[in-house]
């Protein structure tokens, strides 16, 4: 294709399979920083969720289609790119809107802007586009859109003076940090004409809203009912000997400090999960408990409904029966992993009122979000994409660099969009010399990759890894989710213990 120079509103057809949209600028001091980002929208003209945009902070999107490539500088120039797989764009996506955000000043300050289309295989330059611009703080270079099942390029050369906030709220994303915004939200450049529905959004709120709180009972959500759990294999007596009376449940330090409700519903789930462990053979077995959470953006709803803080509060149970010290520690996890403060019993509810918290997207690099208590991790640094292979090797490397005594097992709870498959099979087949077992649990029907098939994967010489998914882990009655959770570590103990992994 034949490189084409474009001016406001001209479109051309597109050939390559993928390409490059390259954001070019002459850097230098008093230019302001220039950041490149995409946004894949339907045919409504909005995003389908806030992983639909993709720029510094969420570099790559889920579907592997569009990747925030990052900036390079040489002689003078600065560049900024974007990669489209235009054969990779799911459907239902029609537009990939190529946005542009200034920092430290207007985009009147910046001199020589120019959007290059680049075919990403061979490198040739398939559309050139050189605009101007004013008091501009964001700024729309060009679009990729479908028509009639074909690619197109369109030059679009629209401003806005209220940001990278006030353009992605117009298109559907949410925004928490938003700064205040110009009166005037939006602004042309090199023309007239300006996009519809390109207006100042309201302010969002600086804060997100705070957990619900843990209800005095588990909160139940009619769904289609669960499918029954499979029938557990025979018991096969644990490597280490019990150190316990069967099926009695441990007193832990801290329990006299919680609401009378929440120290009955305690006490009862640690008699249940007692239980559970006698009819696996694993009576007295002792381990160190790792809870992860799943703060992708998909999992909004279920930390709005109360349900991920009522699955932590089931899981302490299991951390108070399997755990000497009844100490649990945890991880949140989305685009990054970040570790909480440890969890202890007789701090439950404040640890449930501070910590369970959904990710968030930032648009803007600047320092800690305001308001949050000094123990809480700022949220827009964990993100809202699925990375499991990152907080996989995090606590990889925890258990290795805090050895204990006792086996380490990790209660790993997501809703599903893994999309790392080769990256988080590596993890877990490293780790499985390690004194770890895996036991992650699906909230809901969605793509688990990897991890619904590493029972059958070969090549291991103890299987690591259970898995297991609900439609509705809050209808699932306390005994039932206490025997499918721990229905394969007492086998792995076993296992592992005769393969020399656990040492007695």
């Amino acid at each position: 294709m034949t490189a084409r120079s474009m001016s406001k509103g001209s479109n051309l057809p597109v050939d390559a399979r993928a390409v490059r949209a390259e954001l070019t600028w002459a850097a230098g001091a008093g230019v302001p920083d220039i950041d490149g980002s995409a946004l894949l929208l339907t045919g409504s003209g909005r995003v389908r969720d806030d992983g639909d945009f993709v720029f510094y902070n969420q570099p790559r999107h889920t579907s592997g289609a569009v990747t925030h490539l990052g900036k390079r500088s040489a002689a003078g120039a600065a560049t900024d790119t974007v990669e489209v797989d235009l054969s990779r764009l799911e459907p239902a996506v029609e537009r990939v809107v190529l946005c542009a955000s200034s920092d430290g000043g207007t985009f009147g300050q910046v001199q020589g802007l120019v959007l290059r289309l680049l075919d990403a295989g061979t490198g040739a330059e398939i559309a050139r586009f050189d605009m101007v611009a004013g008091t501009e703080t964001a700024f729309i270079g060009g679009e990729l859109y479908r028509r009639q099942g074909k690619w197109k390029f369109r030059a679009v050369g629209q401003g806005y003076a209220s940001g990278l906030a006030g353009l992605a709220t117009d298109f559907g994303i949410t925004v928490d940090d938003a700064p205040p915004a110009a009166a005037d939200s939006t602004t042309t450049a090199a023309g007239p004409s300006a996009a519809p529905g390109a207006t100042t959004p309201p302010a969002a709120s600086a804060m997100p809203p705070a957990p619900p709180a843990v209800p005095a009972t588990p909160p139940r959500y009619p769904v289609a009912p669960t499918a029954s759990a499979p029938a557990s294999p025979a018991p096969v007596p644990p490597a280490v000997p019990p150190s316990v009376p069967p099926a009695a449940p441990r007193l832990t330090k801290g329990e006299e400090r919680l609401p009378v409700d929440m120290r009955k519903r305690l006490s009862l789930r640690k008699e249940q999960v007692a239980v559970s462990l006698r009819k696996h053979g694993a009576a007295g077995v002792t381990a160190r408990v790792v809870l992860v959470l799943d703060a992708s953006g998909s999992m909004s709803f279920l930390y709005s409904k109360g349900v991920v803080a009522d699955v932590v509060e089931r899981m302490a149970a299991v951390a108070a029966q399997l755990d000497d010290d009844g100490e649990m520690q945890a991880w949140t996890f989305a685009s990054h992993p970040a570790r909480l403060p440890d969890l202890l019993l007789g701090e439950l509810p404040e640890w449930l009122r501070l910590h369970v918290r959904v990710g968030e997207m930032s648009l803007f690099r600047r320092g800690r979000k305001r308001g949050l208590d000094p123990s809480q991790v700022d949220m827009r640094e964990v993100g809202i994409q699925n990375e499991e292979q990152k907080v996989i090797a995090e606590v990889r490397s925890f258990v290795r660099n805090s050895p204990s005594a006792a086996p380490t097992l990790v209660l790993f709870f997501s809703d599903g969009g893994v999309y790392r498959n080769a990256e988080i099979e590596r993890e877990l087949r490293e780790a499985v010399e390690e004194p770890i077992f895996w036991q992650f649990v699906g909230l809901g029907r969605s793509n688990y990759g990897v991890l619904e098939r590493f029972d059958t994967l070969p090549g291991r010489r103890v299987d690591n890894v259970g898995f297991f998914a609900v439609d509705d882990i809050g209808t699932v009655p306390d005994p039932e989710l206490y025997d499918r959770l721990l229905s394969e570590f007492p086998q792995w103990i076993t296992a592992a213990g005769r393969a020399g992994i656990l040492r007695s």
